[in-house]
């Protein structure tokens, strides 16, 4: 549907007009917002969330694969909550972490220590907004991915290990590289699909942590941010659909590097 409407010029109310290219024209040629914003914005957050989300799930869960059992579900659960707790989360730690005012647990913090002279409006300076961002990003990374390399661990055959050691792997850093990740392909593939999809999705943090649809000068606008100003702020559907026929083509040659990546000969 979006495909189609890409073409279009459209505002959900009138007839549909078919502009062919027109829309991809402009966003590549007069879209300034999209071109030193949305595009550059999207490439930087998913650089550094995807891979470090991707990485520090697979970090952490090696790490409490290695407890006992009678721990090993309580940490499970810590790592796992933030990602169920969402919205809810950002609300209670993050935003007021940030808070621009006196009592913001950042600002309380750097003044008393007399780092800073004044509070320090985080969440609305354009310097710090992206980056708040990523970090609360790499903190709810621990999702269903998370739980997928959880659970390939506990299915690699231990004989395996033993074996690794006869043919000579002496550290834990070899048995990871040799024994455990391409034991547990299809749950590593399965858990960088999840981040691909969730990092490029990941738009209603900025809205969340700063309480508005547009960020203050773009800072933390990304692509998907793009699609929603577009389709429910202007109501500019035709545009909106060529901006996310983008953004799913995007989606699309990542994943395709990751079905490579880990030798799957699955079709997307």
């Amino acid at each position: 549907m979006a495909a189609t409407l890409s073409f279009t010029s459209y505002d959900g109310f009138s007839k549909l007009h078919f502009i062919g290219f027109d829309n991809f024209i402009s966003l590549f040629t007069q879209d300034i917002v999209f071109l030193t914003k949305a595009l550059p914005n999207t490439f930087v957050f998913a650089l550094i969330v995807g891979p470090g989300g991707y990485l520090l799930s697979f970090l952490f869960a090696w790490l409490i694969h290695q407890l006992p059992m009678k721990v090993r579900d309580y940490y499970t659960l810590v790592f796992y909550a933030p990602s169920m707790a969402g919205g809810v989360a950002l609300s209670v730690v993050w935003i007021a972490a940030f808070s621009g005012d006196r009592v913001g647990y950042l600002n309380h913090f750097l003044l008393n220590m007399g780092w800073i002279d004044s509070q320090v409006t985080w969440l609305q300076d354009p310097k710090y907004l992206l980056k708040i961002m990523i970090l609360v990003s790499l903190w709810m990374s621990f999702s269903v991915g998370f739980l997928a390399m959880l659970a390939g661990l506990q299915t690699v055959n231990r004989e395996l290990y033993e074996a690794g050691r006869i043919d000579g792997i002496s550290n834990r850093l070899q048995e990871v590289f040799y024994i455990t990740v391409p034991s547990m392909k299809p749950q590593m593939l399965f858990s960088a699909v999840m981040t691909i999809v969730s990092t490029l999705k990941a738009g209603s943090i900025s809205t969340q942590l700063t309480g508005q649809a547009i960020t203050p000068r773009y800072a933390g606008h990304l692509i998907i941010n793009h699609v929603d100003d577009y389709a429910f702020i202007r109501f500019e559907l035709g545009y909106a659909s060529a901006v996310s026929v983008i953004l799913l083509l995007l989606s699309y040659f990542v994943m395709r590097f990751a079905y490579r990546m880990f030798n799957s000969k699955e079709e997307l």
